[in-house]
């Protein structure tokens, strides 16, 4: 499992004294207010960075940061993924799991068949579609609701899926 869980990525800067729109990588973006500080991964090191103000326009979010108050601080960080540490993520519900610990999980049927690997998550509004590598290289596409994923163990790095009629004929 991911010790780091990545919330958002510096998309551009936001007028002159320091902020920076903050594309959400999490399905929450209000989780931006409750958090008092973020990681920014430079390429070279993890930066903490103190958030002093936070506000929303459209789908992005607008983030400033403690030092960083004019466009020449914070311009080189475009394209800079923002994290956290798993300690200040949101608790998840029962059924729930982080896609950074769904990725990577070998998958097989409840026959105990190998079907491959997580390799994605799609998110259609519907619901979440999970993206199975197959060792021949094609993806299965198997819809993430109780009929189809029965169970998910990040621990064992497995995920029992049950497959739909037709969908490995595809």
């Amino acid at each position: 499992m991911e010790d780091m869980l990545r919330v958002g990525v510096i998309s551009s800067t936001h007028g002159v004294r320091g902020e920076v729109k903050v594309f959400p990588t999490t399905d929450d973006p209000s989780r931006f207010r409750d958090l008092e500080s973020v990681l920014l991964d430079t390429g070279k090191e993890l930066r903490k960075l103190e958030i002093t103000g936070v506000k929303f326009f459209k789908n992005m979010v607008i983030l400033k940061f403690k030092g960083y108050d004019s466009i020449n601080d914070i311009e080189k960080y475009k394209g800079k993924d923002l994290w956290i540490t798993r300690d200040q993520a949101v608790p998840l519900g029962e059924d729930e799991n982080f896609v950074a610990d769904l990725i990577g999980l070998r998958v097989v049927t409840d026959e105990g068949e190998p079907l491959g690997v997580m390799k994605d998550v799609m998110f259609t509004g519907a619901n979440d579609v999970y993206v199975v590598e197959r060792e021949n290289g094609k993806e299965l596409l198997l819809p993430a609701i109780k009929d189809c994923i029965l169970e998910v163990n990040p621990e064992a790095g497995t995920m029992k899926v049950h497959v739909l009629d037709g969908l490995l004929d595809l």
